[in-house]
């Protein structure tokens, strides 16, 4: 991994897996293909945060998001990507 690339890791376990995870995990990918952002990051799964009641999370770097849904998921990125 590049020093410069923006680290992003989505949460796959279990727990966020039954709440949403792997739908978020497709929009993710098609977001980061139609950004050609893949020059620009580091993005993997991985498995339990150990905040399950709070999933599906995210993190963005240092920052962690709680409840990501298909809803709000776009937003989120929007608010961390779109300058880049």
């Amino acid at each position: 991994m590049s020093a410069d690339k923006i680290k992003v890791s989505i949460c796959l376990g279990s727990s966020c897996f039954a709440r949403g995870s792997q739908k978020n995990l497709e929009i993710m990918q098609a977001y980061f293909a139609e950004k050609h952002l893949d020059d620009k990051i580091d993005f993997a799964g991985h498995l339990c945060e150990e905040v399950c009641k709070q999933g599906p999370t995210l993190k963005i770097g240092d920052k962690v998001y709680y409840g990501v849904t298909a809803t709000n998921l776009h937003a989120i990125l929007d608010d961390n990507f779109k300058d880049l």
